[in-house]
C-alpha cells in the first residue's frame, strides 16, 4: 500500500499553469510548458516550438517533482512490536552499613554489597531489549552509569564499586530525585526506579518525602527493597549473644515510596529471598512489554526524484547538442 506524507503539497501541482496564464500571459502562451517549468532554458538563446512532447515533458517533469515532494512511502503489511520505551534505572547504596557480612553465597559469608552484586547479576542479565541505568549513592547520590541497552557495561560498573566510595551514610532523596531527574528527561518512556538500601534517609539534600512527591510527579514508579538479616551471632566479651544488623532499617518509609507510586516493597532477609525478588520483579515489570502492530515503512521519494533529474539531465544534453550544431 502506497502512502504519502505531505499529500497537501499535490496544491503545488497546478503553479506552472497558474505561472503561463497568469503572471506572464503572452510569453507563457508563446512558449511550451517546459520553459514555465524549468527557466534555465527559457533564459537560453534558443527557440523552442510549441509541440506536444515539449509540453508533455514539461508537465511529467513537475509531475515527478511534486510527487516526490509529497513523500510516497511503501506501507508493509502490519506486524507485532515489542514496545521497548522502558527505562530502569538501578539505585544501590554504598554507605558503611552494607559492609555488614549477615549474607551467604554457597555457604561463605559475604558483605551486604558482595550479595547484591551477586544477585543482580543475573537480573540484568535478564533484561533484554530495557534501557538500564546505575545510580550509587551514599552521602550523596551519582549516576554511575546513563540509560542504555547495554547490559554488560552495567553490570561492569556495578562490579567496580566499592564501598565508603561516596560516604558513610544514607542520602536515599538525593538517589530518587537524581532518577527523576533522569526520567523527566524522558516523558515517553515507562520510568521504573528499583532502590535497594540496608537503612534510612540520614544525608542529603533532598528528604525522602519531596522526592516521593517529585516522582509521583512525573508518573516514576519504586520498587523498594530492603537488605539485611534480622539476627545474627556476635562474639562479645560475655559471650555469643543474638543482635538484630537491620534495626535502623526504616521499612515504613520504604513501604510508603512504593506503595504511593504503584510499586511494591520487598524485604530481602538473605541471598535466596533477594533473588526471589527479582524474580517477582520480572512478574512486575515483564520484559516482553506491550505487543503493537506496526507497519513497515519504506521511502519511495527517490524514485520520482530520480526520474524528474534524469528527464532534465536528457533535455540539458540534446539542447547542449544542437545548440552546437547551430553554432557549427
Amino acid at each position: 500500500m502506497i502512502d504519502f506524507v505531505w499529500l497537501w503539497a499535490l496544491i503545488l501541482w497546478p503553479l506552472p499553469f497558474i505561472y503561463r496564464y497568469i503572471r506572464k500571459p503572452r510569453q507563457a502562451r508563446q512558449q511550451p510548458l517546459a520553459v514555465a517549468v524549468l527557466p534555465s532554458l527559457a533564459s537560453a538563446n534558443y527557440s523552442f516550438k510549441a509541440s506536444r512532447w515539449q509540453l508533455v515533458t514539461g508537465l511529467v517533469i513537475w509531475t515527478l517533482l511534486v510527487l516526490a515532494l509529497m513523500r510516497p512511502q511503501w506501507l508493509g503489511e502490519p506486524v507485532a512490536a515489542r514496545n521497548d520505551a522502558r527505562e530502569m534505572m538501578i539505585a544501590v547504596d554504598l554507605s558503611g552499613s552494607m559492609e555488614i557480612a549477615d549474607m551467604e553465597i554457597n555457604g561463605e559469608q559475604v558483605d551486604r554489597l558482595t550479595m547484591l552484586k551477586h544477585v543482580m547479576s543475573d537480573f540484568i542479565e535478564r533484561r533484554i531489549g530495557d534501557r538500564l541505568g546505575l545510580i550509587l549513592f551514599a552521602d550523596t547520590a551519582y549516576v554511575q552509569a546513563p540509560m542504555t541497552f547495554d547490559r554488560a557495561t552495567v553490570q561492569r560498573m556495578l562490579d567496580e564499586t566499592v564501598l565508603r566510595l561516596i560516604g558513610e551514610r544514607t542520602a536515599i532523596g538525593d538517589a530518587i530525585a537524581l532518577a527523576v531527574k533522569r526520567f523527566a528527561a524522558r516523558p515517553d518512556t515507562n520510568k521504573i526506579l528499583v532502590l535497594v538500601t540496608d537503612g534510612q534517609n540520614t544525608a542529603g539534600q533532598v528528604s525522602p518525602d519531596q522526592a516521593l512527591q517529585l516522582a509521583k510527579y512525573h508518573g516514576v514508579k519504586i520498587y523498594t527493597i530492603g537488605v539485611g538479616a534480622e539476627e545474627i551471632v556476635v562474639d562479645g566479651f560475655f559471650g555469643q549473644r543474638r543482635v538484630n544488623p537491620s534495626r535502623d532499617l526504616d521499612e515504613a518509609m520504604l513501604s510508603q515510596l512504593a506503595n504511593e507510586t504503584g510499586g511494591a516493597y520487598f524485604r530481602a532477609r538473605s541471598t535466596e529471598e533477594l533473588a526471589e525478588i527479582y524474580t517477582e520483579l520480572d512478574a512486575f515489570e515483564p520484559v516482553q512489554g506491550e505487543q503493537q502492530l506496526r507497519r513497515p515503512q519504506t521511502a519511495l521519494y527517490f524514485w520520482p526524484l530520480g526520474a524528474a533529474w534524469l528527464i532534465m539531465i536528457a533535455l540539458f544534453a540534446v539542447y547542449t547538442i544542437n545548440s552546437r550544431r547551430q553554432h557549427g
